[in-house]
């Protein structure tokens, strides 16, 4: 048995041991654990109950990843992405006042469409149609909206009449316990120390004890908890047509979210193929789109694939069975469901400052010095934080792309799929005004 699933891994192939594949897949999850913590806090902003995200978060991550694993052989794993929970808390829910069950009604329908998508290619054509300098701006855009959400949440950021917003008071124990807590994770990146983020969150949740800013109320805790997100999801409300963009949302970021994160930890572990082609794309696709459609079912935002998988390919991973690790790992930090709750938001808060600096490292792919890349890559960073919303910064970033070229005579007819895109986004902005 052994022997048989070190050739379907092909161990030799890849000059890979068992011993080598676990600490790799062991090194992946510590760098990616934090997410056991900061997306319960996310999505519990939208009214979920924390305990039933925090074991959706473990059991979708053990899932994807071990799918991943199985099925595409890669190692790659996978956990609700930052960035779409808190675009599905404070924008969907939150501002546009869509309830927690309809918008997971919208993960699973765009999970829905990127199998159908996979399964009949047209992936191909929508990946070729977006320029690669939008979707690194979305990434960099992105970050800017999670890291905004850190400043607001840890006081650093306030409200204020005059000019919008302004600076908080750095006297609150939260804002300076916020701020400690931004340096630290900063200050452990740059030793590189594996799980920098996770240590960077306990350090401050301990530190904030004194200050009477932990609350714990001990509960029993049973996986049973789950029950109160999974299978909630409301798909028939999520079909009406004013969502459909929501949808949209989820499945273009995760589509792109996915193909980059591929992209970066392939070429990192040496998979990628002749011709820059990524054998078993097809098994990758799938396993992602699954993923998504198994969170949405256990109650959870849009499940991708995790840029720290690249710390167990540096650990030395290069097949499934690093994923299938993390995996089961995952499993087995079930059991930190009941103590989720006591984490402040002065500990969460600085992780979202820190993974929204770097997703910001995409955007050394553009081409400043180019009017026609820059501007709607401009357009696009900027507006998905000054909106909060993804879709109309993509949105001014696609009709800006076509229209420059247009003007210019630089459009081509392998960019009809794109001014088709930019015309459906105008039809909308002028459908919608300003909303």
């Amino acid at each position: 048995m052994r022997q048989k699933l070190e050739v379907y891994f092909q161990f030799a192939a890849l000059k890979t041991t068992w011993r080598t594949e676990f600490f790799a897949g062991l090194t992946t999850f510590i760098t990616m654990a934090y997410i056991i913590v900061v997306n319960p806090a996310i999505l519990g902003k939208a009214g979920l109950p924390i305990p039933a995200v925090t074991a959706a978060t473990c059991v979708s991550a053990a899932f994807a990843s071990i799918l991943m694993g199985v099925v595409a052989r890669y190692p790659l794993a996978l956990a609700p992405g930052m960035g779409l929970n808190a675009y599905f808390s404070y924008m969907v829910v939150m501002k546009l006042h869509v309830p927690w069950q309809t918008a997971l009604g919208a993960v699973f329908l765009s999970g829905v469409i990127f199998l159908l998508l996979t399964a009949t290619g047209l992936r191909q054509a929508i990946l070729q149609s977006i320029p690669h300098e939008l979707y690194a701006s979305v990434a960099g855009g992105i970050g800017l909206f999670i890291a905004f959400i850190g400043f607001k949440n840890a006081g650093i950021v306030v409200a204020d009449p005059a000019t919008m917003v302004t600076l908080g008071d750095m006297r609150q124990p939260a804002t300076f316990l916020a701020l400690l807590g931004v340096l630290l994770m900063a200050a452990l990146l740059a030793w590189r120390v594996r799980g920098a983020i996770l240590i960077g969150v306990f350090a401050v949740t301990l530190a904030a004890i004194p200050f009477h800013l932990v609350q714990w109320n001990p509960q029993p805790y049973s996986l049973s908890a789950i029950t109160q997100t999974a299978f909630r999801l409301d798909i028939r409300g999520a079909l009406h047509i004013g969502l459909l963009e929501i949808v949209f949302v989820f499945l273009f970021v995760d589509l792109f979210d996915n193909l980059g994160t591929l992209v970066a930890v392939t070429k990192h572990a040496g998979l990628i193929g002749e011709n820059n082609e990524i054998p078993r794309l097809n098994h990758i696709l799938f396993a992602d789109a699954t993923a998504t459609v198994a969170g949405s079912l256990a109650g959870t935002s849009t499940v991708t694939s995790y840029i720290e998988s690249a710390a167990g390919v540096a650990a030395g991973g290069r097949t499934g069975v690093t994923a299938i690790v993390t995996g089961l790992l995952f499993l087995v930090s079930l059991v930190a469901a009941p103590f989720v709750s006591m984490v402040p938001t002065a500990a969460t808060a600085p992780a979202l400052i820190v993974v929204g600096s770097l997703m910001l490292q995409t955007l050394g792919e553009i081409e400043w010095k180019h009017p026609l890349v820059a501007f709607p890559a401009f357009l696009t960073l900027l507006l998905i934080p000054l909106t909060t919303s993804i879709a109309n910064g993509l949105g001014f970033g696609i009709i800006a792309w076509a229209a420059l070229r247009l003007f210019t005579g630089h459009i081509t007819r392998k960019d009809w799929l794109l001014c088709i895109l930019a015309v459906l986004f105008l039809a909308r902005f002028i459908y919608v005004g300003g909303t």
